[in-house]
This record gives structure tokens, C-alpha cells and sequence, in this order.
């Protein structure tokens, strides 16, 4: 080497934190849907530490109390011009979700779905990946099910939104192909409590199930306790859903959910050694009595996701693109079983487990009793 000159130094690494800007549902009547998400990410993270790629990661909140489009896009907003996040993450809600995209889209900023169903959103902004499920997914293999266990006709309940809209289409879709008969449905108001005149509708329709899709929470537990109540059970009417009720709701649902058959992504009784520690976790950061449930599992893998794609690109997040080209084809054992991103969608491909609701041990809990495996969402094939 020539005297005087001297070897160039390598760069610095980046140690500023990785700033993840989660637009949660906190407050409202859907504010379970939040608490799970902070519960599943605050599991992973004890996991995983709080540190990927030698940068700590730094997540920063704000609520978007429920399914209000206007809301979601103020505080995704701040989130991205006052707070400068590197990455957006939670959205329970599809209409959020798809209110949001545009922003991701302009600010190419990654946008990590940890819950909104809707199969379209992964297609409103190249820089959204998604961990969650869409309804497709779900209602596709509840109507082959169906239509494969004697189940002839079937009346149609969904609430009136677009993950309502695609669980409808796609059960539809895949129960008349399979010999299926749809002899009516309704569509009720997301903000719907009582079931009783579409209920009423069913025991005079008489077919042999309804499948319901609702929002998780009160208004699966209205229908469930209208759907006994009326004696739709015992004039042999099953309730069929996609995604149904969760374990966290049985208890006030008490014994008007024993029967109850779903088609769903996870149950905290999934038989692993993953599971059974996710569960664990979970409980150490929940001070509400939740159970956990696909919302916070969704959350999880949403974070393990984040985290794959921070170690593969060395803590260099500054291209949004590149972030997401990181995430594509990655595939992770999760509490649910098996799950992976398609390359070409960015959507999620899992396992999609059938549940029924039994009484084991005194306790009301979703067993799982058949499973299609490696779904990908029908809404894009």
C-alpha cells in the first residue's frame, strides 16, 4: 500500500430502530380485535427479542376504532408523514385496509395484513403481503364440505360488507359445483343484533343448514342464541359457518353453540408444541381474559414474516419494494401448522382445519375433526 493512502472503512451499521407503525382496532365494539393483535405480537417478540439484524424494532399505535374508513386513513397518515415508519402493519378491518393501500402504493411503504379478509386487498397496492386468511379461503372449502356430507340445500346468512360478500361468493361458488342447492340468502347490516325475522325465514325455508358469515364477536353470538332459540336445531336445520365462533366466545354462548361446525384457520387447541407455547405466551401479555384466537395468530406470523424479511435484506429496509420482494415465497412453521406467502399474490397459503363445537371436560371448545391442506385463496386462481 502507497504511504499516505489508507484503506477505505467499511460503512456503519444501522442501529436505528426499525419503526412499525400498527393501525389497531382499540376502542369501540370491535376492540378485541386489537388486543388480540397486541397480544400475538408482544407473544412473538418474547420469542424472538425485540432486536433483528442488530436493529431494534420500535412499534408505535394508534387506534382505527372499528370499521372506519375515514379514521384509518388519518391515522395511517400520521403514522407515515409525522411518525416516518418504515413499515405499516395490523388492519383488522378490509375496508381500512383497502382505504389505506393507495398511501402504501404512493409511499411505497410495506403494508402487512394481520387480519382483513377481504381476497381483493392484496391486489389494491403491489406493497401489501398478507398472514391473516381471506374469506375465500374458508367459505371455499366449508361449501365442498358441505356438499360432500349430505348436505343438499342451504339459506345463506353474511353480514353486508365485502368480507360478507366474498365468504357468500366463494361457499356459493364451490357448494353448487359440488351438487349443492342455494335456496335464498340475506345479507343483514354489519351492525346487526337481532337475527330473529332472517332466522324466522330459515325454519320456514326448512333447508338442511344455514351458513352464516359474521363478524367474530356479538353478532355471532346473537345469531347462535336466536338460531336456538327459534328451534332451528331441533328441526334439524345445522348451522354451518366460515370461521364461526371462537373459543373466547363459546362461554356466553354457552350451550346453544354445541353443533356448531366451522370452517376455520386456527383453534388454541391445535395439537402442537408451537401452539401450546404461543398459547402460553399469550397469556402472559393479555390482561383482558381473551382467548387467543386467527386475529392474534395473525398478528404473530405477521411479525415472523416482518422479521424474515428484515434478516434477509441485513437491517436494510429503506426500499419498500425490496422489503416486499423479501417476503414473497417465505414460508414459516406457525401456532396454525404449515403457512408460506405466494409469490405471485402475496397472499397466504395454510392449512384450513373443519371444527366442531363439543363439550370436553365441562368446557365448550372447538375440536378440530378434518382439515384441507395448503389453501390458496380461490379468489385468485
Amino acid at each position: 500500500m502507497l504511504a499516505g493512502l489508507h484503506a477505505p472503512m467499511a460503512p456503519a451499521a444501522n442501529t436505528d430502530p426499525i419503526r412499525i407503525g400498527l393501525v389497531l382496532d382499540l376502542s369501540g365494539p370491535f376492540a378485541e380485535y386489537g388486543l388480540q393483535m397486541q397480544a400475538g405480537i408482544k407473544a412473538f417478540m418474547k420469542q424472538r427479542g425485540d432486536k433483528v439484524a442488530g436493529r431494534p424494532i420500535e412499534l408505535i399505535v394508534r387506534d382505527s376504532t372499528g370499521p372506519h374508513p375515514d379514521v384509518g386513513k388519518r391515522v395511517a397518515q400520521e403514522l407515515l408523514t409525522r411518525e416516518k415508519v418504515d413499515i405499516l402493519a395490523g388492519f383488522g378491518f378490509s375496508n381500512v385496509a383497502l382505504a389505506v393501500a393507495p398511501m402504501a402504493t404512493q409511499s411505497k411503504t410495506p403494508m402487512i395484513i394481520m387480519n382483513a379478509g377481504a381476497s381483493p386487498i392484496t391486489t389494491a397496492s403491489p406493497y401489501i403481503v398478507r398472514t391473516s386468511f381471506t374469506l375465500g379461503q374458508a367459505s371455499d372449502v366449508m361449501g365442498r364440505w358441505a356438499a360432500d356430507n349430505g348436505i343438499k340445500k342451504v339459506m345463506t346468512i353474511i353480514a353486508d360488507y365485502a368480507p360478507g360478500a366474498d365468504a357468500e361468493e366463494h361457499f356459493s361458488r364451490a357448494y353448487r359445483a359440488a351438487g349443492g342447492e342455494i335456496v335464498s340468502g340475506v345479507r343483514v347490516p354489519i351492525s346487526n343484533r337481532d337475527f330473529a325475522p332472517y332466522l324466522q325465514r330459515v325454519k320456514n325455508e326448512r333447508p338442511d343448514a344455514v351458513f352464516v358469515f359474521l363478524p367474530s364477536g356479538e353478532p355471532i353470538i346473537a345469531f347462535m342464541k336466536g338460531y336456538q332459540e327459534r328451534g332451528l336445531e331441533a328441526d334439524g336445520i345445522k348451522a354451518i359457518a366460515a370461521f364461526g365462533a371462537d373459543d373466547g366466545e363459546l362461554p356466553a354462548l354457552g350451550k346453544s353453540a354445541l353443533g356448531l361446525i366451522s370452517s376455520q384457520i386456527y383453534t388454541p387447541a391445535h395439537d402442537s408444541e408451537k401452539n401450546r407455547q404461543f398459547v402460553k405466551d399469550f397469556k402472559e401479555f393479555d390482561k383482558h381474559g381473551l382467548v387467543p384466537n386467527f386475529i392474534s395468530v395473525g398478528a404473530y406470523d405477521g411479525m415472523a414474516l416482518i422479521y424474515a424479511a428484515v434478516e434477509k435484506l441485513n437491517g436494510d429496509v429503506s426500499d419498500g419494494a425490496k422489503v416486499v420482494e423479501a417476503m414473497k415465497d417465505w414460508s414459516h412453521e406457525s401456532p396454525r401448522g404449515p403457512i408460506s406467502i405466494d409469490p405471485e399474490t402475496r397472499d397466504i397459503i395454510q392449512n384450513i382445519y373443519l371444527r366442531r363445537v363439543e363439550e370436553v371436560d365441562g368446557k365448550l371448545v372447538n375440536v378440530e375433526f378434518d382439515k384441507f391442506e395448503n389453501v390458496k385463496d380461490p379468489g385468485k386462481m
